[in-house]
């Protein structure tokens, strides 16, 4: 027992490193200063391996939270700076990664030894299935974004080629659009120009003929054709007014043509700006387009891309990954029982124990056999019980004397007095 004594005393100096790596693990710390260093070591290794899950977590979410909302552009030309982003990234990852540690803490710390052997067996597995399910959901949670950071350069070029390429096709896309579009205004005013042409050449034919006819007639008059006479007859005389009147009428029809020409007018300018905006447009939609590619640049295109070109690389990681995650489950199944474990469950009993709660097995039979389960006595609680019927029990007795007590009194009084206890 000495020996013990100063054994423990030897190595009473623990550093507060190794009691936050217990405290990690999930395991207590007053039992582990009373272990040997085997169960310490053991424990303080299993507290490091959830530290670092949690921290790593931390990494990957504040990754991964500042490639989702960080500014988009270029996959190679990309920001890595902006401090707004990389801010909230930072609380992010810390949040994160409390959460993490703090299910793993939880995972490890309720995952029993099983056996208490070095072996796993298949009650064991089945047992912890559900925490290695869970171990290999947050193994992906936190590899996806740490494979991205590893291949980042490679993925920049990759990506970088599939913006240009998204880029390219809106283009193509925008420009089919626009074309057709600009055609479509172009038949229009090609049609408009066509009916401004016909009017005013149908009005210009009609003025050459009447000047035409002017000449031929000062012709005449002049003798330079005709009879060869000189001279204005009345034939001469009726021409010119049939001249004045084609021209009276020309006027006339001008008149009446003149708001539809304007109208025409009008809607060729129309047209015209139309054409000119769907060009200018163009170059607005092709920015628009380059932003709409620069947002390709998202964690699920870059996990995308990561497992296109990354071959066996990213499930690597993810296997690295797995391995610290789920570690400490197989390692607390493969722990055999020691010092520690033992104290624990004294422990466990001495509680047990001090608060009058008795374990033991019982045997339950059922449709399927006789089964072994646990029956459990809480005896504080059967003694407060047993406490409260006794006092109710007595209570009870009191009251049947004072009640019985009370009636002869009164049947005294009555036998004495009976008067006193009725009316006529």
């Amino acid at each position: 027992m000495q020996e013990i004594n100063d054994y423990l005393a030897e190595h009473q100096n623990i550093s507060k490193v190794t009691q936050r790596l217990w405290w990690c693990a999930g395991a207590d710390i007053n039992l582990l200063k009373q272990s040997p260093m085997s169960d310490r070591v053991k424990y303080a290794g299993i507290g490091g391996i959830v530290f670092c899950t949690g921290l790593l977590a931390g990494v990957s979410g504040g990754y991964a939270f500042y490639t989702i909302f960080s500014p988009k552009s270029d996959a190679i030309n990309s920001d890595p700076t902006h401090l707004p982003t990389l801010a909230l990234s930072f609380v992010f990852g810390i949040i994160w990664g409390l959460i993490i540690f703090n299910m793993d803490r939880f995972i490890v710390s309720s995952t029993g030894k099983g056996d208490g052997t070095d072996k796993i067996t298949g009650k064991e597995f089945l047992q912890a299935l559900p925490r290695i399910i869970i171990a290999v959901i947050l193994g992906f949670a936190i590899s996806a974004p740490l494979e991205i950071r590893i291949l980042k350069t490679e993925i920049d070029a990759e990506l970088q080629s599939v913006q240009d390429e998204k880029y390219q096709e809106l283009n193509a896309k925008t420009d089919t659009i626009v074309n057709l579009q600009m055609v479509n205004k172009k038949v229009d005013l090609t049609k408009v120009e066509h009916q401004i042409t016909e009017i005013e050449s149908a009005f210009e034919k009609q003025r050459l003929e009447i000047l035409n006819g002017r000449k031929r007639l000062e012709d005449e008059i002049a003798g330079r054709i005709g009879s060869g006479k000189a001279g204005e007859g009345p034939a001469a005389k009726a021409q010119k007014e049939n001249l004045n009147k084609q021209e009276q009428e020309l006027n006339e029809k001008k008149a009446a043509k003149q708001l539809e020409l304007s109208n025409l007018r009008e809607r060729m300018k129309r047209i015209t700006a139309d054409i000119d905006v769907l060009d200018k447009s163009r170059d607005d939609k092709y920015k628009m387009n380059k932003k709409v590619a620069d947002h390709l640049d998202g964690l699920m295109e870059r996990i995308h891309i990561s497992h296109e070109i990354g071959g066996f690389v990213p499930w690597l990681i993810f296997l690295v990954l797995l391995s610290i995650e789920a570690g400490p489950i197989f390692f607390k199944m493969m722990m055999s029982r020691g010092v520690y474990d033992y104290l624990v469950e004294n422990n466990k009993r001495r509680f047990e124990a001090h608060h009058g709660i008795v374990i033991s097995p019982d045997l339950v039979e059922s449709k399927d056999g006789v089964l072994v389960a646990e029956k459990v006595d809480f005896l504080e609680v059967d003694s407060v019980i047993a406490a409260k019927k006794m006092q109710l029990a007595k209570e009870n007795e009191l009251k049947a004397k004072v009640i019985t007590k009370w009636s002869a009194d009164k049947d005294a009084q009555i036998d004495q007095s009976p008067k006193d206890f009725y009316t006529e």
